[in-house]
């Protein structure tokens, strides 16, 4: 195995923490970006930024592209609102694509340069089970699916470089924010499980499993696919 530098954004919790985790338990350099300080001790660099303000994280990204010759991004980072759909300001729809697009682009951007010049790279971005189909998530949802718009188009042009580019689309995952919006018992338990095959949420261990096989050398024959780990809620709702 070859160790490799990664840059992973929202890296300070969920599935960005788990993640970082993941890379660094088997050799690899993880460079964290992310506004709060970490649910648990970071195992490799957190930088603070705030990623929703583009000079600042444009900034960041250029300093830190001087110092780590970076291998892989896993554009992780998003921000969620809950509204029904004649609810949805411009406001709150800007602040939710802004958050989930403007840092995956510019941070793409910032370190393709050096992916180029070695002739090898990994880019995955984060999605949504959501892009399927869900109330209350226009906003969410369609900045998601423009993941996956993303994946796909970076993917064809990028095929010939070395430079794989993936998607993941998790589906419920049981994070820390999301036990707290849905403690064990509630309605909003019921809901989510109700929509899982499995019967269960997913783990960010093994959310971060399937990410890192994406960032992996034995991946190498798979670009522009959007990978969908959600206990089969893809396929159709629970058997129950």
């Amino acid at each position: 195995m070859t160790a490799r530098t990664f840059m992973i954004t929202g890296a300070s919790k969920g599935i960005g923490l788990a993640l970082s985790n993941y890379l660094a338990s088997n050799g690899h350099q993880v460079v964290g970006l992310a506004r709060g300080k970490p649910e648990a001790a970071f195992p490799g660099t957190l930088v603070s930024v705030d990623l929703g303000d583009s000079a600042q994280t444009a900034e960041v990204l250029a300093e830190l592209t001087q110092k780590y010759q970076f291998d892989g991004l896993v554009n992780n980072v998003g921000l969620v609102s809950q509204q029904l759909l004649g609810e949805v300001t411009l406001e709150a729809f800007d602040s939710v694509i802004g958050l989930n697009l403007h840092p995956a682009l510019l941070a793409t951007q910032a370190l393709l340069p050096h992916m180029r010049t070695r002739g090898w790279g990994r880019i995955v971005n984060i999605s949504s089970l959501t892009v399927l189909g869900i109330t209350h998530r226009t906003s969410y949802a369609a900045a998601k699916a423009a993941m996956i718009s993303f994946t796909r188009s970076w993917a064809m042009e990028l095929a010939q470089t070395g430079i794989t580019v993936n998607a993941v689309a998790p589906g419920p995952t049981e994070t820390k924010l999301f036990r707290e919006n849905n403690p064990p018992g509630s309605e909003g338990e019921a809901h989510y499980l109700s929509g899982v095959p499995m019967g269960r949420f997913g783990r960010p261990e093994e959310i971060a499993a399937g990410i890192a096989f994406l960032l992996s050398e034995k991946s190498s024959f798979m670009t522009g696919q959007t990978l969908f780990i959600d206990g089969g809620a893809s396929i159709g709702k629970a058997p129950f």
